[in-house]
């Protein structure tokens, strides 16, 4: 069985990912693997067709294809992302039909759902036959149990191409329209007063709707906000993947490229910020990804906090759930307060006029307001990831994440704070081993005990 993986490491044979990729094709000899470093290589894959024509003619011969890569800002990194729009750029989507497809990540299990929702999407865009996917924590491979895991998932993916299994697809093919959005007149004019409002996007002169739809927005205020396109900022190159940053925030970019001087001005220094784009196949575009990817000098220490942030997009958004969740998330965990959305997929010019007015208007009294909502499971669950690994294995090399997080109270695990609460917890379950009184506070008590401090909270104010 001849079988291709694509890495999406940017540290090419250095990747934890591959480790996982040799265990593999050590325990199954009899198959033939073919293996290339995509996200380290893009550059010249972009450049020249013999590079890319070879990937393509090994995916053409093989039986089945890896999908392996590590996470980066929840889904893929930007070199990989690039790689899969050429795919579309060049035409060249029949090579991977039929073929068989899985994805194989490694992460600190930090949003890798989305990751895996994003490939298996792509996978089935591209009309693959896509045979679930494996997720592993970066040090699974160290432990017997997981190796033997990892031998069971493969041995499927190999026994599903032998068998010529036909696992369904679970994405449907995006519809897009040519809708035209034209712009009408604003009917008031904003006043941000202090608060600086800046709008990032990457789109080009073909972006009709989309360069439309931020000038409708700017015209939405008395001074129009500030427009930074990510195609003139100077960005060298991806991630590394190097981890300098951790110890201090320095990155090794560091004076060569104007990215950082770029994100410390425009977007810490804003109030609030609006990212405009187009969808791209499932995401924004790798340019985009280029500017999440990029920001990670920040390391784990948010950089988004009390900022008030929208998003306007052209495209058909409402079919990509995923990519929704994904900056969600990414929002929630940056404690950024995401206002709304907007896109051109209502097809309706005027709807869109009031929705940008909407979210003009919301930008600025939240921001005024000092707004920002309670954060969903998407931002506790996903700090409490980042919280427990920089406690514990990640402290090192994170030296910086560590600082940052003993001096703001991230460390806020549970056993440390409420000893009452605990110590009453021991007692009412003791206490509750009798009968007799168990019965009294399921059946008489439990309801009236769990909203007596929120009474008391209404009374008081």
């Amino acid at each position: 069985m001849k079988i291709t993986v694509l890495n999406g490491s940017p540290k090419g044979d250095l990747s934890v990912t591959m480790q996982y990729i040799n265990y593999i094709e050590k325990k199954f000899p009899k198959h033939n693997f073919k293996k290339f470093d995509i996200t380290s290589t893009i550059k010249k894959i972009e450049r020249d067709d013999k590079a890319f024509d070879e990937i393509i003619d090994s995916i053409k011969k093989s039986d089945g294809v890896i999908w392996a890569f590590p996470l980066y800002f929840l889904v893929v990194h930007a070199g990989y992302k690039r790689f899969i729009e050429l795919i579309s750029l060049k035409g060249i989507e029949s090579a991977f039909k039929d073929k068989y497809a899985t994805t194989v990540t490694t992460s600190i299990n930090f949003f890798d759902h989305t990751a895996h929702n994003y490939m298996r999407a792509v996978s089935d865009d591209l009309d693959m036959r896509y045979v679930g996917g494996f997720s592993a924590e970066m040090h699974d491979l160290t432990k017997e149990g997981e190796r033997e895991r990892l031998v069971h998932f493969a041995e499927g993916f190999f026994n599903a191409v032998g068998n010529e299994l036909k696992p369904p697809k679970r994405f449907g093919k995006i519809k897009r329209d040519a809708f035209k959005y034209k712009a009408g007149k604003p009917s008031v004019k904003i006043d941000p007063e202090d608060k600086r409002v800046v709008v990032i996007t990457d789109s080009t002169k073909e972006d009709a709707n989309l360069n439309g739809m931020i000038e409708r927005f700017r015209g939405s205020f008395k001074t129009p906000p500030e427009l930074v396109n990510l195609n003139d900022v100077d960005i060298k190159g991806g991630c590394l993947g190097c981890i300098r940053c951790g110890y201090d925030n320095t990155c090794a970019y560091e004076g060569k490229d104007g990215y950082i001087d770029f994100y410390n001005d425009k977007v810490k220094g804003a109030d609030i910020l609006v990212l405009a784009g187009s969808i791209v196949d499932r995401y924004l575009s790798s340019r985009w990804k280029l500017f999440f990817d990029r920001s990670f000098f920040n390391t784990h220490i948010p950089s988004f906090v009390d900022k008030q942030v929208g998003f306007i997009i052209s495209g058909p958004l409402y079919q990509v759930s995923n990519l929704t969740e994904i900056l969600e998330g990414y929002l929630d965990c940056q404690r950024g307060n995401v206002v709304d959305f907007v896109t051109d997929e209502c097809g309706d010019s005027r709807e869109i006029d009031a929705n940008l007015d909407s979210l003009a208007g919301q930008l600025v009294e939240f921001s005024n307001a000092g707004y920002v909502k309670p954060r969903t499971f998407l931002g506790v669950g996903g700090s409490k990831v980042f919280r427990d690994e920089v406690w514990g294995k990640m402290r090192f090399p994170f030296v910086a994440d560590h600082k940052y997080y003993k001096e703001h109270g991230v460390y806020d695990f549970p056993y440390k704070k409420d000893r009452k609460m605990r110590m009453l917890g021991k007692v009412l379950t003791l206490i509750s081993k009798v009968p007799r009184i168990r019965r009294e506070i399921y059946q008489n008590m439990m309801k009236e005990e769990m909203v007596k401090p929120m009474k008391k909270a209404v009374e008081a104010n």
